[in-house]
């Protein structure tokens, strides 16, 4: 067996356990990137009360983790491509794990913002990376549900971090959710380095030292042949300037200019969505504790929604399905704050738009172009993660500002409501450039996604 018969079995292929036990590892990592990315949400009110910090000061440290996750997904994920996957999550975990321990015992605003920052990097380069391994190793036909699985994953970890704080907060202070999600980070890591393998397609293309027998060990452990050779190495970018540039040129600018402002859009309204939404309800006139359990229905029905639009698109065009759940999106967050008077309307409603809205990230991520070939891989998802977390930093920011200059919670809901009517609008000019969005990998052998 070749190389490339390697990687035409795996895509065509019945999966093995080992395929699903590493599919498994990757949808952990992106639950504790979940926790990790929105524990500030659910501790904000505490962090806040504790510090006096205005709406303004509690918007930044909203946006902090999400500073470092743009960095970590455009400086970081790129050397994914370079040196492998597997190293570069190591070592991101380790980082990450290191910021949410040190935030547990920050003592100011800026300690924590700054270490909210180092946790992101940490986030950003684990995502990229742990999505891509998904997508690699997923043969076509469930290839749709591993990118769908690992956004649900991201819902879980969110989902817990709300329960835990719910639990935690008032008896333990704010510091233990922290310190709870970086010891969870810690054990990861040598988990991790036990059982997620390196990418199939990346010791094909980079040919990194014994990568013949290190594709054939990775065969063996899938019930396949071992192989004779390699197969012949395509041409690769030279370095990650390199690989930045190839996503602009002429064959592929048109597809990646659409897909960055796609995410810029649909991130910045989901993560205005999922960092406000305990405190606003309360600013509607709920408890604490009421504001708390909103946000974490609002994750809890995330956890359905990436599943949900994966099992769709298997049935229906994917942008289509993607379409629709942006459309719906917007309807539900125009009437959520009205829904406060009803406290078991205002939770329903919160569990719905918690489920669309995390199907619209998981449903674009799906979307994005299968050109992008080994070679880039890495850095075509960092660059568009990296894009969508300006948006989503900009969101809370800016959201916290509007509410010091007189916005009421109803309007900036409105608002961001026209922002999923916009994406919806956008993918309409999106469509040809990916011709193949019903079936995402019909043109390459490995398109990962994350949350």
């Amino acid at each position: 067996m070749t190389g490339s018969a390697l990687r035409a079995a795996l895509d065509e292929g019945p999966m093995s356990r080992f395929q699903w036990s590493t599919i498994a590892v990757c949808v952990l990592l992106n639950t504790l990137d979940g926790f990790d990315v929105l524990v500030m949400a659910f501790t904000g009110k505490a962090v806040s009360a504790e510090w006096e910090l205005s709406a303004s000061e509690l918007g930044l440290l909203l946006s902090a983790g999400l500073v470092g996750m743009a960095l970590g997904a455009l400086c970081v994920a790129p050397w994914a491509d370079r040196i492998g996957r597997r190293p570069v999550i190591l070592g991101c975990l380790a980082v990450a794990a290191v910021g949410m321990l040190l935030s547990s015992v920050s003592q100011s605003p800026a300690q924590l913002g700054a270490l909210r920052v180092l946790t992101g990097v940490g986030i950003g380069g684990v995502l990229a990376g742990s999505n891509v391994i998904a997508g690699e190793y997923a043969s076509r036909r469930w290839r749709g549900l591993a990118v769908s699985l690992n956004s649900t994953g991201y819902a879980v970890g969110a989902t817990v971090g709300g329960l835990l704080a719910v639990g935690m907060i008032g008896q333990f202070g704010w510091r233990s959710v922290f310190l709870t999600g970086g010891l969870a980070t810690a054990v990861a890591v040598p988990l991790a380095y036990f059982r997620l393998p390196e990418s199939v397609d990346f010791l094909a293309s980079r040919r990194p030292k014994g990568a013949l027998e290190r594709m054939n060990a990775l065969a063996r452990r899938m019930g396949q042949p071992p192989l004779e050779s390699l197969p012949e190495p395509a041409a690769q970018p030279s370095g990650v300037g390199a690989g930045f540039r190839e996503l602009l040129s002429p064959a592929l600018r048109r597809s990646t200019l659409l897909l960055w402002s796609a995410f810029f859009l649909v991130m910045a309204g989901f993560y205005f969505v999922t960092s406000w939404t305990p405190t606003l309800l309360v600013e509607a006139g709920l408890s604490g504790t009421q504001g708390l359990t909103g946000g974490t229905l609002l994750n809890l029905g995330g956890i359905f929604g990436a599943a949900a639009l994966g099992a769709l698109a298997a049935r229906f065009a994917l942008r289509s399905v993607l379409m629709a759940y942006l459309i719906t999106t917007a309807v539900m967050l125009s009437a959520f704050i009205a829904s406060t008077s009803s406290l078991g309307a205002a939770f329903a409603l919160g569990a719905l738009i918690g489920l669309f809205a995390n199907g619209c990230v998981a449903g674009l991520y799906a979307l994005t172009p299968a050109t992008y070939g080994p070679g880039i891989r890495a850095t075509g998802l960092g660059s568009a993660l990296a894009v969508g977390r300006i948006g989503a930093i900009l969101a809370p920011t800016v959201a916290g500002g509007m509410l010091d200059a007189g916005w009421t919670p109803q309007n900036l809901y409105l608002a961001v409501s026209l922002i999923f009517i916009a994406t919806a609008a956008l993918l309409l000019l999106l469509r040809p450039a990916t011709a193949g969005d019903t079936e995402p990998a019909a043109a390459a052998p490995a398109a990962g996604t994350a949350h």
